[in-house]
């Protein structure tokens, strides 16, 4: 068997070190996130954690790897004679796939033998097979909600929980939880950002110093693993010793007072929400001074735990930019002490432009990353420089539908920054889908929702529709030989069909011509399409954009679970040029092909942002039927007292579902500035 790369020699990367090192020493921290680009040593680091975790003592044949010293009251092959022999062994590193199901997660019941033989079967999942271990989940922001809310809340209560058909099996299920991603590929919902204890953004060194050593190291493994690692052995055994060392001090590790009170200042001021920061960051701190040998925590140990804690956790927008700048814990910290000077000690005032709850000052910008309260409230971010060059943010483009000045951006265009956005109404696609992947937008056949009928299982059933098994069962009980209870065979049981909701690829079309160009119609139309962009985050769809301008269409952003990439390519767009409109729609039609032949089960839905102007190419009606079959929301643009209602009548070529921009608003009482609502 091929050694695993030793953890000592990987180049760089000292927060991740730190914070699976703190992990090591105190699961109860909560598992660590990793979020960088591909190369970057994430798997590589986590399965060479492994193997430095102490070996631990297990029960002899507990499928659960209970500790005989501390037996589990509630473990299903329990209750465990003291007499039992024990046995020895490392401490497991077990994988969650991306593909894995909920079965393979918390365990699979023998449903058959249930109700065949009356026996409760039940075979551990990983889980299990991760307690008293590391349970590495590569791409989990790939992984469907449903299974990662599940390991979360394992990872934080120590304990599985599988209620299934009148079957009740709780197991310990206590591990270091490492997930690892890659933010283009899509983000974690904010929700679940928090349930992680610490996150660490990693990158590749850029020094060609370090650049060349990890060459150089990962030749000589690739060469040598045996080897290589022998040469790093001494290294590995002084770290392994002072994990378990440090494992042990951790409970005589005093947490003074005074810096429980910093924790609390700082989380304070950072608007953090509900009170697990404050707690992951006390435990992270008593990490540190257990690792660093000292008696108690000091406010550097604080400093170090907010800086790994806090940072994914103060995204509130979901495109909001994750991150902590350094002047900002600087402040925070500073004001804690000074807070800390005693019960009428010195208080930022609360006009003070650069306190760390302030909304303003030349200190904390937009782009500062400090507390929240600073900059804007449409997504953390704010679209400046010379683009932005009116009074108001919008460019200083005149009212109407002139022509756009010239800009940056390029002859004839401008950037204009967006409207604030809103809770837009449900778009769904009609008809009901595979239920691949599951998501919250369209009507589809999944795993999990309301049981709408029953059917014959197949090799990968999960559910029991009990009531229809025993009506199948129930007319051969004579031909069986029924002399006392229900004579139940394989060919009786019957499969739960579930209705629920799924996930599509949902597609804007965004028309970024001269005639959108106009500052408050395109301001209107972004703040829209943002919000229609954020709706598509909390149903967990794909999303892709495709803009038209001047002579031709481009993808600015290809189908993707990235919505923060989206919304940032949405604020950038120019407008300004004639209205190839049919190439827009040409375009689209090419993407989504292209979509269903990587992601056959997954439902498109196009959703067309455009006044139905075209002023270059052909009669848009005429390249329609390439969209034939694809579900189709039309968003009318057309502002000003005379309409001439050509989006409506693209609508009806595209049998689209057909609203006016001061619809899209969930409760209807939107209207655009132009004050064009009906």
């Amino acid at each position: 068997m091929i050694p695993p790369y030793p953890f000592s020699a990987v180049v760089g990367m000292s927060d991740l070190s730190l914070a699976l090192l703190l992990n090591a020493v105190s699961p109860a921290i909560g598992g660590v996130l990793v979020r960088g680009e591909k190369g970057t040593a994430k798997s590589t680091m986590v399965r060479a954690l492994a193997g430095l975790l102490p070996e631990v003592d297990t029960v002899a044949g507990c499928r659960f790897g209970c500790d005989p010293a501390r037996p589990e009251a509630q473990c299903p092959d329990g209750p465990h004679d003291p007499a039992t022999p024990s046995a020895r062994r490392r401490a497991a590193l077990v994988e969650l796939p991306v593909g894995a199901t909920e079965d393979r997660l918390v365990g699979a019941l023998d449903l058959q033998r249930a109700l065949t033989e009356g026996v409760k079967a039940y075979e551990p999942g990983l889980l299990a097979a991760a307690h008293r271990g590391v349970l590495y989940v590569d791409e989990v922001n790939l992984l469907p909600d449903h299974l990662v809310d599940l390991l979360l809340d394992a990872a934080a209560m120590g304990r599985a929980y599988v209620e299934r058909d009148g079957v009740s099996v709780r197991h310990p299920a206590r591990f270091l939880l490492v997930g690892t991603m890659n933010p283009e590929e899509g983000e974690l919902r904010p929700q679940l950002l928090d349930r992680f204890g610490l996150a660490v953004d990693v990158a590749a060194p850029r020094d060609p110093g370090q650049r060349a050593e990890v060459v150089r190291r990962r030749l000589a493994y690739d060469a040598d693993p045996q080897g290589f690692g022998e040469r790093w052995g001494q290294s590995e055994a002084e770290l392994a010793a002072r994990i378990e060392a440090a494992r042990e001090r951790l409970s005589i590790v005093e947490l003074p007072d005074a810096e429980l009170r910093r924790i609390a200042h700082v989380c304070a001021a950072f608007e953090v929400d509900g009170m697990r920061a404050d707690i992951v960051v006390a435990r992270t701190a008593t990490a540190l001074a257990a690792w660093a040998g000292r008696p108690a925590v000091n406010e550097q140990d604080v400093r170090d735990a907010v800086r790994l804690a806090l940072p994914h956790r103060r995204r509130r927008d979901p495109f909001d930019e994750p991150g902590l700048s350094e002047q900002a814990l600087d402040d925070a910290m500073r004001d804690a002490a000074d807070a800390a000077d005693g019960p009428d000690g010195p208080q930022p005032p609360d006009d003070d432009p650069g306190g760390p709850g302030s909304g303003g000052g030349p200190d904390n910008g937009p782009d500062d990353n400090g507390p929240r309260g600073s900059g804007p409230q449409d997504g953390g971010r704010q679209d400046s420089g010379p683009q932005d060059g009116g009074p108001d943010g919008s460019g200083g483009a005149p009212e109407g539908d002139g022509p756009a000045p010239k800009s940056a951006a390029g002859a004839g265009t401008q950037v204009s920054s967006a409207d604030q956005p809103y809770r837009a109404r449900l778009l769904a696609v009609p008809g009901t889908g595979a239920g691949s992947p599951q998501g919250r937008r369209s009507t589809a056949y999944t795993r999990s929702g309301r049981v709408v009928s029953a059917r014959p299982p197949g090799p990968h059933t999960t559910g029991l529709h009990l009531a229809a098994t025993l009506l199948a069962a129930a007319p051969h009980q004579a031909a069986r030989g029924r002399t006392g209870p229900l004579v139940l065979r394989a060919e009786d049981l019957r499969a739960s069909v579930r209705k629920g909701r799924e996930a599509n690829l949902v597609l804007f079309v965004v028309d970024a011509s001269g005639s959108m160009a106009a500052r408050q119609r395109m301001r209107a139309v972004k703040g829209a399409v943002l919000s229609l962009l954020r709706d598509a985050y909390q149903r967990r769809d794909k999303v892709g954009l495709v803009t038209f301008r001047g002579e031709a269409a481009e993808v600015a952003l290809p189908p993707t679970g990235s919505h923060d990439i989206g919304a940032a390519r949405l604020r950038e767009l120019p407008t300004g040029g004639r209205t190839p409109l049919a190439a827009g729609l040409t375009t689209a039609a090419r993407v989504l092909a292209s979509a269903r032949r990587r992601d056959p089960h997954r439902r498109p839905l196009l959703i067309l942002v455009t006044d139905g102007r075209a002023t270059a190419g052909p009669d848009p009606v005429s390249v329609t039927p390439a969209l034939s079959g694809t579900a189709c929301v039309v968003v009318d643009c057309e502002s000003g007292p005379v309409r001439l209602g050509l989006a409506a009548r693209l609508a009806g070529a595209l049998s689209a579902r057909y609203l006016r921009l001061d619809q899209l608003s969930a409760d209807g009482l939107r209207a655009v500035a132009t004050g064009s609502a009906a």
